[in-house]
């Protein structure tokens, strides 16, 4: 047993931790270690890899770790962690930073986390389009790409009947302003949604 964990290799990136800072305008050196992100996180439980455990490893630039966990995908960005931290990191702000780095290097997603990232592309289009999130026509695109047309039907069928979807999407006076800041975010990232 000890002769395999000295035999582990360990695959550092000294570059890491700095690209995570810049993109994230984060210091991940303040962090001491306290726990008090992942005490109140409450995604915690499902996560493979708590949020201190994340900034620690981003500052050992274990990039593999950081990236291959579901961490990043899991996190509701509820800033939780960013309000307990007695070091004012934004912690949620580092997850996005990860996820930025995730999708410019194009890396391969674990089948058990593939929905989430197609999630959020689905859920900004969604606001992009009517101007706030209109549950139904999400949840139809997700089922589409997914091609999962059956999963949580009785969830759904529960909803509709407490009349919690609404079938026609409101449409907010703001629409053309969201579609505005939308493109401007992309412009600046020069990215397409």
């Amino acid at each position: 047993m000890i002769k395999k964990i000295f035999k582990m290799k360990i695959k550092i990136d000294s570059g890491f931790r700095e690209e995570i800072e810049k993109d994230s305008g984060q210091n991940v050196n303040l962090c001491f270690q306290c726990m008090k992100c992942t005490a109140g996180c409450p995604m915690a439980d499902e996560m493979n890899a708590s949020p201190a455990r994340i900034v620690h490893a981003i500052r050992l630039g274990l990039k593999d770790k950081v990236l291959k966990s579901n961490t990043m995908w899991v996190c509701a960005s509820c800033q939780t962690c960013t309000t307990r931290c007695p070091q004012d990191i934004d912690i949620a702000e580092l997850m996005e930073a990860c996820r930025h780095i995730f999708f410019k290097e194009a890396l391969e997603i674990s089948d058990d986390i593939k929905v989430i990232p197609l999630f959020y592309r689905i859920a900004l289009k969604n606001i992009r389009t009517f101007g706030r999130m209109y549950e139904v026509g999400m949840i139809a695109a997700l089922k589409f790409a997914t091609r999962e047309f059956f999963k949580d039907l009785k969830l759904g069928v529960k909803m509709g009947l407490k009349g919690k979807l609404k079938i026609l999407p409101e449409s907010p006076k703001n629409r053309k302003e969201v579609k505005k800041i939308f493109d401007r975010a992309l412009e600046i990232e020069g990215k397409k949604l």
